[in-house]
Protein backbone atom coordinates (compact mmCIF):
# COMPACT_ATOMS: atom_id res chain seq x y z
CA UNK A 1 0.00 0.00 0.00
CA UNK A 2 1.32 3.38 -0.83
CA UNK A 3 -0.43 5.31 1.98
CA UNK A 4 -2.76 4.54 4.16
CA UNK A 5 -6.57 5.17 3.36
CA UNK A 6 -7.20 8.59 4.79
CA UNK A 7 -7.69 11.97 2.88
CA UNK A 8 -4.88 14.64 3.72
CA UNK A 9 -6.18 16.98 1.21
CA UNK A 10 -9.17 19.05 -0.23
CA UNK A 11 -9.92 21.21 -2.39
CA UNK A 12 -12.20 24.23 -1.63
CA UNK A 13 -14.92 25.14 -4.39
CA UNK A 14 -15.50 28.49 -3.57
CA UNK A 15 -16.16 29.80 -7.24
CA UNK A 16 -18.81 27.09 -7.09
CA UNK A 17 -19.73 25.97 -10.93
CA UNK A 18 -22.02 22.80 -10.24
CA UNK A 19 -22.64 23.40 -6.40
CA UNK A 20 -24.21 25.57 -3.92
CA UNK A 21 -22.46 27.91 -2.10
CA UNK A 22 -22.52 27.52 1.67
CA UNK A 23 -21.99 31.26 2.24
CA UNK A 24 -19.66 30.96 5.12
CA UNK A 25 -17.97 33.89 6.51
CA UNK A 26 -14.12 34.01 7.96
CA UNK A 27 -15.07 32.63 11.45
CA UNK A 28 -16.52 30.06 9.33
CA UNK A 29 -13.66 28.88 7.41
CA UNK A 30 -11.17 29.32 10.63
CA UNK A 31 -13.45 26.63 12.17
CA UNK A 32 -12.68 24.30 9.07
CA UNK A 33 -9.56 25.14 8.88
CA UNK A 34 -9.37 24.32 12.65
CA UNK A 35 -10.93 21.18 12.42
CA UNK A 36 -8.20 19.99 9.10
CA UNK A 37 -5.55 20.46 11.81
CA UNK A 38 -7.25 18.51 13.94
CA UNK A 39 -7.93 15.04 11.86
CA UNK A 40 -4.22 15.61 9.43
CA UNK A 41 -5.25 17.34 6.48
CA UNK A 42 -1.96 19.25 5.64
CA UNK A 43 -2.91 20.90 1.79
CA UNK A 44 -5.77 22.55 0.84
CA UNK A 45 -5.91 23.58 -3.33
CA UNK A 46 -8.19 26.03 -4.76
CA UNK A 47 -9.83 24.42 -7.46
CA UNK A 48 -10.32 27.91 -9.46
CA UNK A 49 -9.45 31.39 -8.50
CA UNK A 50 -12.25 32.90 -11.11
CA UNK A 51 -14.84 31.39 -13.22
CA UNK A 52 -16.45 33.19 -15.73
CA UNK A 53 -16.97 37.07 -14.57
CA UNK A 54 -16.59 35.62 -10.93
CA UNK A 55 -12.74 35.65 -9.06
CA UNK A 56 -11.72 35.13 -5.45
CA UNK A 57 -9.85 38.47 -5.41
CA UNK A 58 -10.22 42.08 -7.47
CA UNK A 59 -7.92 41.00 -10.34
CA UNK A 60 -7.31 43.32 -12.64
CA UNK A 61 -6.01 40.84 -15.37
CA UNK A 62 -9.78 39.45 -16.23
CA UNK A 63 -12.18 41.83 -17.69
CA UNK A 64 -15.66 42.29 -16.88
CA UNK A 65 -15.63 41.04 -13.48
CA UNK A 66 -18.90 41.28 -11.11
CA UNK A 67 -17.73 43.22 -7.36
CA UNK A 68 -15.32 40.99 -5.56
CA UNK A 69 -16.52 42.26 -1.93
CA UNK A 70 -13.81 39.85 -0.40
CA UNK A 71 -10.12 38.34 -0.83
CA UNK A 72 -10.65 34.99 -0.45
CA UNK A 73 -7.21 34.74 -1.29
CA UNK A 74 -4.99 36.02 1.36
CA UNK A 75 -8.12 34.62 3.99
CA UNK A 76 -7.22 31.22 2.83
CA UNK A 77 -3.61 31.86 2.73
CA UNK A 78 -3.60 32.92 5.79
CA UNK A 79 -5.31 30.90 7.53
CA UNK A 80 -3.24 28.01 5.75
CA UNK A 81 -0.16 29.85 7.40
CA UNK A 82 -1.72 29.85 10.75
CA UNK A 83 -2.66 26.33 10.94
CA UNK A 84 0.20 24.35 9.24
CA UNK A 85 -0.89 23.92 5.71
CA UNK A 86 -0.12 24.30 2.53
CA UNK A 87 -1.91 26.35 -0.80
CA UNK A 88 -2.24 25.16 -4.11
CA UNK A 89 -3.44 27.84 -6.36
CA UNK A 90 -6.12 27.48 -8.94
CA UNK A 91 -6.00 29.39 -12.16
CA UNK A 92 -9.19 30.93 -14.47
CA UNK A 93 -11.73 29.44 -16.53
CA UNK A 94 -13.25 31.57 -18.69
CA UNK A 95 -15.92 28.79 -19.78
CA UNK A 96 -15.80 29.80 -23.32
CA UNK A 97 -12.20 30.24 -24.76
CA UNK A 98 -10.51 26.92 -24.36
CA UNK A 99 -14.05 25.33 -24.80
CA UNK A 100 -13.96 26.93 -28.24
CA UNK A 101 -10.90 25.79 -29.11
CA UNK A 102 -9.20 29.72 -29.16
CA UNK A 103 -6.81 28.19 -25.95
CA UNK A 104 -4.40 31.23 -27.06
CA UNK A 105 -6.67 33.33 -25.28
CA UNK A 106 -7.79 30.94 -22.03
CA UNK A 107 -3.76 31.11 -21.72
CA UNK A 108 -3.18 35.00 -22.35
CA UNK A 109 -6.08 35.77 -19.57
CA UNK A 110 -4.24 33.25 -17.55
CA UNK A 111 -0.95 34.55 -17.83
CA UNK A 112 -2.11 37.86 -16.60
CA UNK A 113 -4.00 35.95 -13.71
CA UNK A 114 -0.78 34.04 -13.01
CA UNK A 115 1.17 37.06 -12.62
CA UNK A 116 -0.72 38.79 -10.89
CA UNK A 117 -1.60 36.29 -7.69
CA UNK A 118 2.63 35.58 -7.46
CA UNK A 119 2.91 39.35 -6.81
CA UNK A 120 -0.31 39.30 -4.53
CA UNK A 121 0.44 35.97 -3.03
CA UNK A 122 3.71 34.87 -3.64
CA UNK A 123 5.45 36.24 -0.35
CA UNK A 124 3.17 33.70 1.69
CA UNK A 125 4.91 30.75 3.23
CA UNK A 126 1.76 28.42 2.95
CA UNK A 127 1.89 29.00 -1.46
CA UNK A 128 3.00 25.69 -1.84
CA UNK A 129 2.02 25.00 -5.44
CA UNK A 130 -0.39 25.90 -8.52
CA UNK A 131 -3.62 23.89 -9.76
CA UNK A 132 -4.29 23.68 -13.58
CA UNK A 133 -8.32 24.16 -13.64
CA UNK A 134 -8.84 23.32 -16.68
CA UNK A 135 -9.56 19.63 -16.11
CA UNK A 136 -9.99 17.16 -19.14
CA UNK A 137 -10.49 13.40 -19.75
CA UNK A 138 -8.79 12.97 -23.20
CA UNK A 139 -6.55 14.84 -25.60
CA UNK A 140 -8.92 16.81 -27.08
CA UNK A 141 -9.74 21.17 -26.37
CA UNK A 142 -5.96 21.59 -27.22
CA UNK A 143 -5.21 20.35 -23.57
CA UNK A 144 -1.61 19.70 -24.56
CA UNK A 145 -1.15 23.35 -25.53
CA UNK A 146 -3.10 24.27 -22.54
CA UNK A 147 -1.10 22.45 -19.80
CA UNK A 148 2.28 23.26 -21.24
CA UNK A 149 1.85 27.27 -21.52
CA UNK A 150 0.37 27.88 -18.31
CA UNK A 151 2.65 25.38 -16.47
CA UNK A 152 5.81 26.77 -17.55
CA UNK A 153 3.90 30.02 -17.07
CA UNK A 154 3.50 29.31 -13.26
CA UNK A 155 6.80 28.16 -12.98
CA UNK A 156 8.22 31.50 -14.13
CA UNK A 157 6.02 33.69 -11.96
CA UNK A 158 6.67 31.27 -8.71
CA UNK A 159 8.55 28.50 -9.07
CA UNK A 160 6.20 26.08 -7.21
CA UNK A 161 5.33 22.43 -7.77
CA UNK A 162 1.88 22.42 -10.62
CA UNK A 163 -1.01 19.96 -9.81
CA UNK A 164 -3.71 18.72 -12.13
CA UNK A 165 -6.59 16.61 -11.26
CA UNK A 166 -8.27 15.06 -14.77
CA UNK A 167 -10.27 12.35 -15.33
CA UNK A 168 -11.44 9.45 -16.67
CA UNK A 169 -13.77 9.57 -19.90
CA UNK A 170 -16.27 7.14 -17.94
CA UNK A 171 -19.77 5.57 -18.37
CA UNK A 172 -21.26 7.10 -15.06
CA UNK A 173 -20.19 10.60 -16.45
CA UNK A 174 -20.80 9.94 -20.54
CA UNK A 175 -23.32 8.08 -22.38
CA UNK A 176 -22.31 4.74 -23.73
CA UNK A 177 -21.60 6.04 -27.31
CA UNK A 178 -19.28 8.42 -25.41
CA UNK A 179 -17.70 6.29 -23.03
CA UNK A 180 -13.60 5.50 -23.13
CA UNK A 181 -12.45 1.78 -22.26
CA UNK A 182 -9.83 2.43 -19.52
CA UNK A 183 -7.20 1.40 -22.67
CA UNK A 184 -8.58 4.26 -24.46
CA UNK A 185 -7.82 6.03 -21.64
CA UNK A 186 -4.72 4.96 -21.02
CA UNK A 187 -3.79 6.11 -24.48
CA UNK A 188 -5.20 9.50 -24.61
CA UNK A 189 -3.00 10.10 -21.31
CA UNK A 190 0.06 8.38 -22.41
CA UNK A 191 -0.20 10.68 -25.45
CA UNK A 192 -0.65 13.69 -23.29
CA UNK A 193 2.02 12.81 -20.43
CA UNK A 194 4.43 12.71 -23.10
CA UNK A 195 3.98 15.80 -24.71
CA UNK A 196 3.91 17.65 -21.57
CA UNK A 197 6.98 17.12 -20.04
CA UNK A 198 7.59 19.43 -17.26
CA UNK A 199 4.79 21.42 -17.15
CA UNK A 200 3.37 19.61 -14.32
CA UNK A 201 4.92 17.49 -11.53
CA UNK A 202 1.41 15.97 -9.64
CA UNK A 203 -1.55 14.43 -10.78
CA UNK A 204 -4.41 13.38 -8.56
CA UNK A 205 -6.97 11.88 -11.29
CA UNK A 206 -10.45 11.66 -10.04
CA UNK A 207 -12.26 8.68 -9.59
CA UNK A 208 -16.03 9.16 -9.69
CA UNK A 209 -17.05 8.37 -13.52
CA UNK A 210 -15.87 5.19 -13.85
CA UNK A 211 -17.22 1.84 -12.19
CA UNK A 212 -16.49 0.61 -8.76
CA UNK A 213 -15.28 -2.41 -10.43
CA UNK A 214 -12.73 -0.63 -13.01
CA UNK A 215 -11.00 1.27 -9.67
CA UNK A 216 -8.18 -1.24 -9.32
CA UNK A 217 -7.61 -1.48 -12.94
CA UNK A 218 -7.81 2.10 -13.15
CA UNK A 219 -5.47 2.86 -10.76
CA UNK A 220 -2.87 0.48 -11.31
CA UNK A 221 -3.03 1.62 -15.23
CA UNK A 222 -2.52 5.31 -14.48
CA UNK A 223 0.01 4.19 -11.69
CA UNK A 224 2.06 3.01 -14.42
CA UNK A 225 1.87 5.70 -16.78
CA UNK A 226 3.23 8.33 -14.10
CA UNK A 227 6.23 6.24 -12.76
CA UNK A 228 6.95 6.34 -16.92
CA UNK A 229 6.72 9.93 -17.14
CA UNK A 230 8.63 10.69 -13.51
CA UNK A 231 4.74 12.46 -12.44
CA UNK A 232 3.71 12.20 -8.43
CA UNK A 233 0.68 10.57 -7.93
CA UNK A 234 -1.93 11.85 -5.70
CA UNK A 235 -5.67 10.43 -5.98
CA UNK A 236 -8.88 13.06 -5.60
CA UNK A 237 -11.54 10.55 -4.03
CA UNK A 238 -14.57 12.09 -4.79
CA UNK A 239 -16.47 12.27 -1.46
CA UNK A 240 -19.82 13.37 -3.56
CA UNK A 241 -21.87 10.76 -5.33
CA UNK A 242 -22.28 10.40 -8.83
CA UNK A 243 -24.69 7.05 -8.41
CA UNK A 244 -28.09 9.17 -7.60
CA UNK A 245 -30.22 11.04 -9.72
CA UNK A 246 -29.64 14.23 -8.49
CA UNK A 247 -26.41 16.77 -8.63
CA UNK A 248 -24.51 15.96 -6.04
CA UNK A 249 -25.28 14.85 -2.62
CA UNK A 250 -22.56 13.51 -0.23
CA UNK A 251 -21.35 9.78 -1.26
CA UNK A 252 -22.32 6.55 1.02
CA UNK A 253 -19.94 6.12 3.87
CA UNK A 254 -19.68 1.95 1.76
CA UNK A 255 -18.37 3.76 -1.45
CA UNK A 256 -16.11 6.39 -0.55
CA UNK A 257 -14.27 3.90 1.76
CA UNK A 258 -14.01 1.52 -0.83
CA UNK A 259 -12.58 4.21 -3.09
CA UNK A 260 -10.04 5.54 -0.04
CA UNK A 261 -8.86 1.77 0.17
CA UNK A 262 -8.46 1.40 -3.96
CA UNK A 263 -6.83 4.45 -3.84
CA UNK A 264 -4.22 4.38 -1.44
CA UNK A 265 -2.37 1.03 -3.02
CA UNK A 266 -0.87 3.49 -5.61
CA UNK A 267 -1.62 7.23 -4.26
CA UNK A 268 1.11 8.56 -2.19
CA UNK A 269 -1.55 11.53 -1.33
CA UNK A 270 -5.55 11.15 -0.93
CA UNK A 271 -7.05 14.02 -1.50
CA UNK A 272 -10.63 15.01 -1.94
CA UNK A 273 -13.50 16.97 -3.96
CA UNK A 274 -14.65 18.76 -1.27
CA UNK A 275 -14.13 18.28 2.02
CA UNK A 276 -16.42 21.34 3.27
CA UNK A 277 -19.47 20.37 1.33
CA UNK A 278 -19.75 16.73 1.41
CA UNK A 279 -17.85 16.31 4.26
CA UNK A 280 -16.90 18.33 6.86
CA UNK A 281 -19.15 18.33 10.14
CA UNK A 282 -19.44 21.88 9.43
CA UNK A 283 -21.44 21.15 6.25
CA UNK A 284 -24.70 22.79 5.35
CA UNK A 285 -25.93 19.49 4.03
CA UNK A 286 -27.01 16.97 7.02
CA UNK A 287 -25.74 14.03 5.52
CA UNK A 288 -21.89 15.33 5.04
CA UNK A 289 -21.99 15.54 8.71
CA UNK A 290 -23.15 11.76 9.27
CA UNK A 291 -20.42 11.07 6.65
CA UNK A 292 -18.16 12.39 8.32
CA UNK A 293 -18.79 10.13 12.04
CA UNK A 294 -18.35 7.01 10.15
CA UNK A 295 -14.75 8.02 8.51
CA UNK A 296 -13.86 9.14 12.02
CA UNK A 297 -14.53 6.28 13.22
CA UNK A 298 -12.47 4.24 10.91
CA UNK A 299 -9.77 6.39 9.98
CA UNK A 300 -9.19 6.58 14.12
CA UNK A 301 -9.01 10.54 13.78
Amino acid sequence: MATAPRITGTFLDEITHDIPSQNWGPADWRKEFELYRQIGLDTVIIIRAGYRNRCIFPAKSIPGLLPVYDDLGRMFLDLAEEFGLKVFFGLYDSGVYWLRRSWWKEVELNKGLIDEAAKRYGGSPAFAGWYLCHETSRNDAHIIELFNHLGAHCKQALDRPVLISPYPQGSKQFSQSEALTLEESFDHWERIFAETKGAFDICAFQDGQIQYHELQAFHEGIAALCKRHGIRIWANVESFDRDMPIKFPPADWRNLRFKLEQAATVAEKLITFEFPHFLSPNSCYAAAHNLFARYREVAQL
